[in-house]
């Protein structure tokens, strides 16, 4: 007598567990890490006491960009996002396997230049070697991001509470407590002369970096409980709450620190505690190892589920699309990335790694805008999905291209 057949269970698939809360923290974990640790000094040198414009005005530049993603992240709630919104709206393969490439690179470059900074912050305080201080960040963070999306993402969530606590405790210390040694708050507002705008726009460029991370967002579209709800107002609360927290801190930075001092460091916020105990330094100098440890977690978060979302849809080998029956994460993508990380933040400066990440970010976000082009004037349907008028796919693409240009020039 012939056995019954018993029915193959079906294949893992990601695990949609990611609510509103966790969505929007883990937003504000990818966008606001290291870049405004170092940033302000660098916009301060060029805008002078108007530094806090420039973020202000980075912040509506990729408010256009931020809204595509929003339409397109609700039309399309699928790992891998820009690769599948490419293909959506230019129809071509090779076109939107190579964004997906981007967007992966991106990912790779931008955590390997965040790893070897967390190193120089490890070695400040334990004094071990640079080598094994970036493989074992790695090799933790990769560990964390294979347990589980929910799991990571929490953890992420944590750091993140953690990491915008201490920019309050800037904002607050810098305000209220410090001796008040740089820019009076009269002299703080830009008047409307040529010049001190000049330096407002060139400073942008600079203040634009700090705001790259939103987009990966979308990324993790599969795993988010009521995406085509979940997804839109994640992106804005993200981009809201992190201007807010950069435009104070960089207020109360500006009013404490006297400007030709803060110009020329590159960790600005510290000097805000120059005449703090010593306990406030060391505390506010781990609260800045763990914003840079944060950034290695959640891209490696990214970079796995962009290069699963893109195997799964046959754009790469099959086998970079298993997910392990335990954690119900992408364990051989995740594996891949994390090696990737280790060898670019060993081999490769700091400086490079960030120049790239920002150009490859910005040409990612040309070609996204574009696509949400192509798809409107198609008018194709799509259920429920949030909508923008064509006009801010346009500004996207105008505003990325000239920032890219401003980059590579």
């Amino acid at each position: 007598m012939p056995r019954p057949q018993v029915p193959a269970s079906p294949p893992p698939t990601l695990r949609r567990t990611l609510t509103l809360p966790l969505l929007t923290l883990y937003g504000l974990g990818v966008t606001v890490g290291a870049g405004i640790y170092v940033l302000i000094g660098a916009t301060a040198a060029q805008a002078g006491p108007y530094a806090w414009v420039a973020f202000l005005l980075a912040a509506v530049v990729l408010s256009f960009t931020a809204f595509s993603y929003a339409e397109l992240a609700t039309r399309y709630p699928v790992s891998a996002g820009e690769s599948a919104y490419v293909d959506a709206g230019f129809r071509r393969v090779w076109l939107a396997t190579g964004i997906g490439l981007l967007v992966a690179a991106s990912g790779l470059v931008s955590a390997s230049a965040i790893t070897v900074g967390a190193s120089g912050y490890l070695g400040a305080l334990t004094g071990a070697a640079p080598p094994l201080l970036i493989i074992g960040t790695v090799i933790c963070m990769g560990l964390l991001a294979w347990w589980g999306i929910t799991q990571s993402v929490t953890v992420a969530a944590i750091i993140t509470v953690i990491e915008i606590l201490g920019l309050v405790f800037v904002i607050t210390w810098g305000i209220a407590i410090s001796e008040q040694n740089g820019v009076p708050p009269a002299d703080l507002f830009p008047p409307f002369e040529q010049a001190p705008w000049t330096g407002i726009i060139s400073a942008t460029v600079l203040a634009f970096y700090a705001f790259v991370g939103f987009e990966d967002m979308v990324n993790v579209a599969e795993e988010v409980k009521e995406p085509r709800r979940t997804m839109p107002r994640a992106i804005i609360y993200t981009l809201v709450l992190a201007t807010l927290l950069y435009v104070a801190t960089c207020i109360a930075v500006l009013m404490a620190v006297p400007i030709d001092l803060l110009a020329g460091s590159s960790a600005p916020l510290t000097l805000v505690f120059i005449d703090a105990p010593g306990a406030v330094q060391v505390g506010f100098a781990a609260v800045a190892v763990v914003a840079t440890v944060n950034g290695v977690l959640i891209q490696i978060i990214m970079v796995s589920r962009v290069i699963y979302g893109m195997a799964d849809r046959g754009s790469l080998p099959a086998v970079l699309g298993r997910l392990s029956p335990r954690t119900r994460t992408p364990s051989v993508a995740t594996a891949a990335v994390v090696l990737g990380i280790l060898g670019l933040s060993l081999f490769l400066p700091i400086a490079q790694l960030a120049a790239w990440t920002s150009q490859i970010v910005l040409t990612v976000f040309v070609f996204v805008n574009l696509a949400l082009i192509a798809i409107k004037r198609r008018a194709e349907p799509a259920a429920d999905h949030f909508y923008v008028p064509m006009i801010v796919p346009v500004m996207g693409v105008i505003t990325s291209l000239g920032l890219l240009a401003t980059s590579l020039l």
